[in-house]
């Protein structure tokens, strides 16, 4: 079944950065983010594996390298589960690699329509704070 070979990659990856050796961790995030296979995961759990990276506690401020080509590498999977998909939680995720690239104002974009689009969902939701956050930050 993919959706094993995709946990049984995410573990090894988590063991990997756990274990003192994110940069290795980092380029097989980017790796996988950049395969063929990636995008026939389902939509969630190709979300899931985005989140650990892009959600990852590192400033933004000066991040190293391998950092940005991490962020760099969930872009494309994301970009197209918003052509599928609409979420306002791809927004907030596409607009945080933006933001690790420099490309403010391409974030700020996206996060006031993940906004919008949470906002009409429920704006109560945790998501939706989130939101307003990065919309004030950049």
């Amino acid at each position: 079944m993919a959706t094993e070979a995709l946990v049984k990659r995410v573990k090894e990856l988590i063991a990997l950065a756990r274990g003192g050796k994110a940069d290795e961790a980092l380029a097989g995030y980017a790796e996988l983010f950049t395969s063929a296979e990636f995008m026939t995961y389902p939509p969630e759990e190709r979300r899931s594996a985005l989140k650990l990276v892009v959600n990852a506690k590192v400033p933004p401020n000066r991040p190293a390298p391998n950092v940005v080509a991490a962020h760099r590498a969930a872009k494309k999977p994301l970009e197209v589960m918003l052509k599928e998909h609409n979420e306002p939680l791809d927004y907030e995720l596409l607009g945080i690699c933006c933001v690790f690239e420099g490309d403010e104002k391409r974030a700020g974009e996206l996060f006031r329509t993940g906004l919008s689009l949470e906002r009409a969902r429920n704006p109560q939701s945790d998501l939706c704070g989130s939101l307003m956050k990065w919309v004030a930050a950049v």
